[in-house]
């Protein structure tokens, strides 16, 4: 006899699932990207469309498996990610590409990383219901990144990059719903 325990989602999951929800959509990303400790400045503007991911859909249990996860553990949810960035200053199309995140526990399951094609996995948590907090950590880097949804038009996000305990990158941005 399977617990009913094993199916009743966490107070993290159900918060990701709500996060992911009210994510989804089309956004415009003014980015700024900071290298330290030079300060050399870099400004993009990315088109970012999110769809929510339910737990079972075949993209999840692909990255599941990505993962090396049990058949029989489900992701409770997830998100598909695709971007199109454009460097403003040189006004050329900089990167574009996709990425998969999926929630079990308090842990976020990706296809690939910031700096890797590799899965990759990060811990969350949420100071508040309107702000999800990442950190991740590979190849002796730590991303640390911050998801703020300001009312239901805008987000803020912001990413440190750091190695050996020193800070190399800092992404700030600002993301309005277009759709």
């Amino acid at each position: 006899m399977t617990s009913p325990l094993k199916f009743a989602q966490t107070t993290e999951e159900s918060q990701i699932a709500e996060f992911f929800q009210e994510s989804a959509g089309k956004w415009r990303s003014q980015r700024r990207y900071y290298t330290l400790p030079e300060g050399e400045t870099k400004e993009l503007v990315t088109i970012v469309t999110i769809c929510y991911l339910k737990s079972g859909c075949n993209e999840l249990h692909k990255l599941a498996q990505m993962h090396d996860l049990a058949p029989s553990v489900s992701l409770t949810c997830g998100a598909k990610v695709t971007w199109e960035s454009s460097d403003i200053v040189k006004g050329r199309k900089e990167s574009q590409g996709s990425t998969l995140f999926g929630a079990l526990g308090n842990t976020l399951y990706r296809d690939r990383g910031f700096a890797t094609s590799k899965p990759v996995t990060a811990n969350y948590y949420f100071p508040n219901s309107q702000t999800l907090c990442l950190r991740t950590e590979y190849n002796g880097s730590v991303f640390e990144e911050e998801l703020k949804l300001v009312g239901r038009k805008y987000r803020t996000r912001q990413t440190i990059i750091s190695r050996a305990g020193e800070q190399l990158m800092i992404g700030q941005y600002l993301e309005q719903r277009i759709d």
